[in-house]
């Protein structure tokens, strides 16, 4: 099974747009193996990727399902800089890091690692992103690859970001813990001593 979703990811361009409806292109690669979606869900990979799926997985290829889009040239982002607020939304859009900028300062797309996704648009509350024609040579197979490495350090940031945060809150709550402990304690005393029987 693993050896089959590495093939169809591999197929996948990679852009992580979620159009398929999963949460990037391995986990659709993965669904497609377990027979859970269908191979005409990628309209970055168009009809030509959905030829490539049909003939790895010995199927008739079909056309693509409109419920996910549409079939076009590919774009890259490109942001407004001078109408950029800093908000960050969009970097944390990126499912590739190809945004960088900090908080209330000036956001950039670096041009050679965006997918043209298109996901870091709806997130910009001030509408400063616009989408330009992407070169072609943005669609060959070592931007893919990259892309996706660019994924996969991306979540696994985001996982050990969020393993961190919960550890903290444990031990928050331990340490709280530990100082109402001694409070209940008393007030358990005190009470204990109200129900004591008058002499």
């Amino acid at each position: 099974m693993n050896a089959l979703v590495e093939h169809i990811d591999a197929l996948l361009p990679q852009t992580q747009c979620e159009h398929c409806g999963y949460h990037g292109c391995r986990p659709y690669a993965e669904a497609i193996a377990r027979g859970e979606a269908e191979i005409n869900q990628c309209p970055p990979g168009g009809l030509a990727g959905i030829a490539k799926l049909a003939e790895l997985l010995k199927r008739a290829p079909m056309p693509l399902n409109p419920q996910h889009g549409v079939e076009k040239p590919r774009t890259l982002a490109r942001i407004i800089e001078a109408d950029c607020i800093g908000c960050t939304k969009c970097i944390q859009a990126c499912p590739v890091d190809a945004i960088v900028g900090a908080a209330k300062l000036m956001h950039t797309v670096i041009v050679d690692d965006c997918t043209g996704c298109e996901l870091c648009v709806p997130a910009c509350p001030v509408d400063c992103i616009v989408l330009e024609p992407m070169p072609m040579p943005h669609r060959d197979q070592e931007h893919a690859d990259a892309a996706r490495q660019h994924f996969q350090r991306r979540e696994a940031r985001l996982a050990s970001e969020r393993a961190q945060r919960q550890a903290e809150l444990t031990a928050r709550k331990a340490e709280v813990g530990v100082q109402v402990n001694p409070v209940l304690a008393a007030l358990a005393r005190a009470k204990a001593k109200q129900q004591e029987p008058k002499p």
